[in-house]
């Protein structure tokens, strides 16, 4: 005999607590209670039924009655999900309360539209306050709002932390962020760490590799192959020294951002145009990089210019800009001006042809204060005892007399007068006399020549090298052409290779010129 049970139920004697449905017994089977009329079933009465003589309790079930036709629903759940539009509502009420609140500090919110801001005015108010305790204005997040987009722990903390890891000091922070606030929203893995590589790759060393992020923050938000590498290229390209790269960058990083087409080709040539060699040229961006970034149509053709218009000879302008690139720099009109007429009023006459031989002898003058010429001036007239024109002609043919320690001046003087025996004209006709050391030139060459009883100009005996005057002690008379040497600047010096470059290094890249 086999026992039928319903399928329903595997341990029939349990007691069960839990809400069941009213049991599908199996077809043939009949059911251990039924229920006439479903409808008029209150379900909200305990069922109690009995199998094999157990017995269980089943919970109170709450059924919904039908709704009229055209009635809402009633909501059985405990939690309620909201309408979209009243999500919609919800968030638009939210950033209407941080758009007050930020006005009320007063932050313009108008770029903010479509931006993800916090929810909350309290989020919004510790992002403000984190911005503020790193030296940022109101006036610094309204020239670049979408900075309260950043979050405080996922975006601001790490990128710093990393720039501190680097080495860029925390004095820094506002000056930095203020020039680059864009680096808040840089990931450190994908965006930082990339080209702080790439800057280690070029012979920026480690330790300086904050200096050129402080200098220059921008230079994060570079692509690797794009401007930062052809311009290196192109520096490389005209001669400039693969090992100096590394110096030039990190005392003028600003080159990684400038176009070669734009900005480096057509200074390069420009001054290819004055009577620069490119190779010089290289020279001079080596031991001053910050030329690059002078304005060529603004500022470099202007003053070049100017330095026409008082006096200085074509032929001559390439030594000038060699000896003293800086002078590009200045707005040198009104500087020439000035000079011009301080010498008027201390010489009585001094045209631009004068000027124009100054300027040519040393570039630097256009940098010197007036009180300094002042004295120098008087020590030439009162100390020595120069006439204004004899003085004239001194500051004309050497001007770096105006820029010379004044004590040591004297010293010289005094040994030229009373141990040298030479006449005051001989120093008029050679002033660059002040110029030379005492103790290591001036008095052992002419102990030398005084041993010797030989007459000689005081540019024969200090102008040549020590080399050159051995062999002149040789000598048993002096030829004239000898004695007319000038000293000139010779742009050679900048063209000469250094210890250890070898040629192949200025011929390999020297394809520069297919940089458009």
């Amino acid at each position: 005999m086999k026992a039928l049970g319903c399928p329903c139920i595997a341990k029939p004697s349990a007691l069960l607590l839990s809400h069941i449905e009213p049991p599908i017994c199996h077809p043939r089977l009949s059911p251990l209670f039924k229920i006439q009329n479903p409808h008029e079933y209150n379900w909200n009465k305990t069922i109690v039924s009995s199998f094999v003589n157990r017995t269980y309790v089943s919970p109170t079930r709450q059924t919904t009655s039908r709704n009229p036709k055209g009635a809402a629903p009633s909501r059985s759940s405990l939690y309620s999900r909201p309408s979209l539009l009243e999500m919609k509502n919800e968030r638009a009420a939210n950033r209407a309360r941080v758009y007050e609140f930020l006005t009320g500090l007063g932050i313009v919110p108008d770029e903010l539209d479509g931006l993800e801001l916090p929810v909350t005015v309290e989020v919004m108010r510790d992002r403000v306050d984190f911005l503020h305790k790193l030296g940022l204005t109101i006036e610094d997040i309204n020239n670049y709002p979408l900075v309260l987009g950043c979050s405080v722990k996922k975006n601001m903390v790490p990128v710093l932390d990393y720039l501190g890891k680097l080495g860029v000091r925390k004095s820094t922070f506002t000056g930095f962020l203020r020039r680059y606030p864009q680096v808040l929203h840089a990931s450190v893995v994908v965006d930082l760490a990339p080209v702080v590589k790439y800057l280690q790759g070029l012979d920026i060393k480690p330790n300086d590799v904050p200096r050129v992020l402080e200098k220059y923050p921008e230079v994060l938000s570079f692509k690797l192959e794009g401007t930062m590498s052809t311009s290196v290229a192109y520096l490389i390209g005209i001669g400039v020294a693969r090992r100096e790269i590394g110096g030039v960058l990190t005392r003028y990083p600003e080159i990684l951002g400038m176009r070669v087409g734009r900005i480096i080709k057509p200074y390069v040539e420009y001054l290819e145009e004055l009577g620069i060699p490119r190779l010089a040229v290289a020279r001079l961006i080596e031991k001053r990089p910050h030329i690059l970034g002078l304005s060529l149509e603004e500022l470099v053709k202007p003053n070049v210019d100017a330095l026409f218009e008082f006096g200085v000879r074509r032929e001559s302008l390439a030594p000038v800009v060699a000896q003293y690139p800086e002078i590009l720099g200045h707005e040198l009109r009104p500087k020439l001006q000035f000079q011009q007429s301080l010498f008027e009023s201390i010489f009585g006459s001094f045209g631009s042809e004068e000027t124009g031989r100054v300027i040519e002898r040393m570039p630097q003058i256009i940098s010197l204060s007036q009180s300094s010429i002042l004295k120098h001036v008087d020590f030439l007239r009162v100390y020595c005892a120069f006439s204004i024109e004899q003085a004239k002609k001194m500051v004309v043919s050497c001007p770096q007399l105006l820029a010379l320690n004044l004590d040591i001046m004297k010293l010289s003087f005094d040994y030229f007068q009373a141990e040298m025996g030479y006449d005051s004209e001989d120093l008029v006709a050679f002033p660059a006399f002040f110029t030379y050391s005492l103790e290591s030139t001036i008095k052992p060459r002419y102990r030398m020549v005084a041993a010797k009883d030989l007459k000689c100009s005081l540019g024969w005996l200090l102008n040549c090298t020590e080399e050159k005057f051995r062999d002149r002690m040789k000598y048993d008379s002096i030829g004239i052409e000898e004695m007319e040497m000038e000293p000139s600047f010779d742009m050679t010096t900048l063209m000469k290779p250094r210890e250890g470059e070898s040629d192949s290094e200025d011929d390999e890249d020297s394809d520069a010129d297919e940089y458009i």
